[in-house]
């Protein structure tokens, strides 16, 4: 390099962590509703103006990290400080089961079942009643058996339509006008 160049514009050393960054704009914009991540860009390039080209790419990781330790809310694309008195708030589907405590489990006196296996239970079988020898099923009211008949063998088809029957032709009499 030329001692006559201009140095490339490099970004200043004394940027703040992100997290200090995000939550100073999230402060700065004081909506209720808090910032969402193009406002919270803005702010951030308007205090410092050059920043790195990975910008975007550090303020997305930084936002996503906040939000899964609770230092932050999304709220309707908004990232906002959760406030310390309010309730959490619940998300979407189903809530956990809550966890059995040591302190909730049964008395050692009390005898605990097995868990239920699963599928149907099988049939009681009564050991006292007299063996069948075969086994016979009742016909139905109508006296036909359950299910779709058999094909008998005598009514066996090819396959397609079947051709037209020919009737014979009526006889032609020779005396037609005698």
């Amino acid at each position: 390099m030329a001692t006559g160049e201009a140095a490339p514009a490099l970004v200043p050393t004394t940027l703040p962590q992100y997290p200090e960054l995000i939550l100073a704009a999230i402060e700065a914009v004081d909506d209720k509703n808090g910032a969402n991540k193009t406002t919270i860009s803005k702010h951030i390039e308007s205090i410092y103006g050059q920043l790195p080209a990975a910008h975007s790419t550090l303020l997305s990781h930084h936002l996503n990290r906040m939000k899964q330790s609770g230092e932050l809310l999304l709220y309707k694309n908004n990232y906002l400080k959760p406030d310390p008195n309010a309730p959490p708030r619940r998300g979407r589907g189903r809530p956990p089961k809550e966890k059995s405590s040591p302190s909730s489990a049964p008395a050692s006196d009390a005898v605990v079942s097995p868990p239920r296996p699963r599928g149907r239970p099988p049939k009681v079988v009564d050991p006292d009643a007299p063996a069948m020898e075969e086994k016979t099923k009742s016909p139905s009211v109508s006296g036909r058996k359950r299910g779709r008949p058999k094909k008998s063998e005598s009514s066996k088809r090819g396959r397609g339509r079947p051709p037209k029957e020919k009737t014979p032709a009526p006889a032609a009499t020779a005396e037609v006008g005698a």
